[in-house]
């Protein structure tokens, strides 16, 4: 008797263990399967992190860099240089002894369109006599030509005569989220089809790379690495997707030390539309500029996010039509809040001429709506160049400042120095471009003429007051035989 219920209880133990192990195989293996950040070991048994659609992390990058290879291509250029010899400079200008030959460098693009449409950075082509593309898929390389240049945001569109290519998928970059996974595709040190892993590390970076009147800087931040030959080539989603464009690396040593900068994808798309729909890019401009706040000022104003001082505007312009004025504060623009001169710049770059913006501003604590018509390059130039008077020999243009930068700056009068020549007399005295005089020799000058009668004819010491295009006061002293 005591033998046979050993052996029962024995049957019941082992029946329940089987039972135990099936429900938990069932239940918990299938849910690490399904599930969010479980692990899974693989038949390699190396463990691999799931996500939220089951797929492994791995397999989805996988995915995602065959896709985007597909539509990053190799860039090469060619352009003639001038190689100084050791006495360079020693004949002011001329250099007798130096030569001038050809250089290369690479890169590395994108195809946006399937009829051989590919973006790349400005600076990668900048100066080249001869482009050269290399696909991916076939190593077959093809002469390229500029279809449009932008300088302000540092692309550029190429074509190639080739049709059905593989053209990436653009993702809205507006939705893309700190601490994302992104793959940066390109070609380092020529190294072809390279693909790095890391996550966007901030948005809206403003680094200051982009030399132009109008710049337009509103970077992705990622870790992945990025390095020389990267620039061009595109920053994409798990999804294989175009977050951005390449661009730029922070680094004291020229490669790869944890800081890559992307154009975000809507700028991409926006201005290789308007190449090849329209041949140029069409900025919109709305008559005035802007300045950014200090942290003092915007916590001073009680401001969560960082808004905007209006700084300029520009007589008989848009902004100036509908009343908006140098000081107002910018909060809101149609639906998009302020939030730093980053994302306002942005913002404005998917803007077209003719469209209507409407402006939230603040003025003496009471909330504003505005509503302005933007206006094209043409226009905005013409009204920036109102008044302006040349000088040949001073190497500059000067202009009369408006009645809202009077009221700015609390002078009479004062004559804006732009458009510097390198050579010129201006320029060696070391006037800053946006410097506005505000006394000559101790004398205040209203009409731009007059002023550039009185320095052209002047020898002997000199003395220049005014304020630079920070409202900074600062005086300058020179003497001329």
């Amino acid at each position: 008797m005591k033998k046979s219920y050993i052996l029962f209880t024995a049957f019941i133990a082992l029946t329940a263990g089987f039972l135990g192990a099936a429900f938990y195989g069932y239940f918990f293996k299938s849910t690490a399967i399904k599930g969010s950040n479980f692990i899974n070991v693989a038949d390699n048994n190396i463990p691999t992190v799931l996500t939220n659609s089951g797929i492994p992390k791995s397999a989805e990058f996988v995915n995602a860099s065959e896709t985007a290879t597909q539509s990053v291509v190799f860039i090469k250029t060619t352009s003639t240089v001038e190689y100084q010899s050791p006495f360079g400079g020693l004949f002011w200008d001329f250099d007798p002894f130096g030569r001038k030959g050809q250089a290369s460098s690479t890169g590395s693009g994108v195809i946006v369109n399937a009829e051989g449409y590919i973006v790349t950075n400005h600076h990668v082509i900048k100066g080249a006599e001869s482009i050269k593309v290399v696909l991916n898929k076939g190593k077959k390389e093809y002469e390229a030509k500029i279809v449009g240049k932008d300088p302000s945001s540092d692309l550029a569109l190429i074509k190639i005569d080739e049709k059905n290519l593989s053209a990436i998928s653009f993702a809205n970059s507006d939705n893309v989220r700190v601490g994302e996974w992104v793959l940066a595709v390109g070609n380092p040190f020529n190294l072809t089809s390279t693909v790095t892993a890391g996550i966007v590390s901030a948005k809206g970076r403003n680094i200051n790379i982009v030399k132009n009147q109008f710049p337009i800087e509103s970077f992705i931040q990622t870790d992945a690495a990025i390095n020389p030959g990267n620039s061009g080539g595109a920053l994409v989603n798990s999804r294989g997707e175009l977050v951005g464009i390449n661009t730029a690396i922070q680094s004291n040593t020229g490669s790869y030390t944890g800081y890559g900068f992307a154009i975000p994808s809507n700028i991409v798309r926006k201005i290789t539309e308007d190449f090849i729909e329209e041949g140029e890019v069409l900025r919109a401009f709305t008559g005035f500029e802007i300045k950014s706040l200090t942290s003092n000022e915007i916590m001073k104003l009680g401001f969560e996010k960082e808004p905007l001082k209006i700084s300029e505007v520009l007589e008989d312009g848009p902004a100036d039509k509908q009343g908006i004025k140098t000081g107002d504060i910018l909060v809101k623009v149609n639906d998009h809040e302020i939030d730093g001169r980053s994302s306002y710049d942005e913002y404005l770059a998917y803007q077209r001429p003719g469209k209507n913006f409407t402006c939230v501003i603040v003025r003496d604590g009471k909330k504003k709506t505005v509503n302005i018509d933007l206006i094209g390059a043409e226009e905005n130039e013409k009204l920036r160049m109102k008044g302006i008077t040349r000088s040949t020999y001073l190497g500059a243009d000067f202009q009369p400042i408006t009645s809202s930068d009077k009221n700015r700056l609390r002078v009479e009068s004062g004559i804006r120095i732009i458009n510097i020549k390198r050579g010129g007399a201006i320029n060696q005295i070391g006037l800053p471009n946006g410097f506005i005089i505000v006394k000559f020799n101790g004398k205040a000058y209203a009409d731009a003429e007059d002023l550039i009668a009185a320095m052209e004819g002047s020898t002997g010491r000199m003395n220049i007051q005014g304020v630079d295009a920070n409202g900074s006061s600062r005086s300058f002293s020179f003497y001329r035989y």
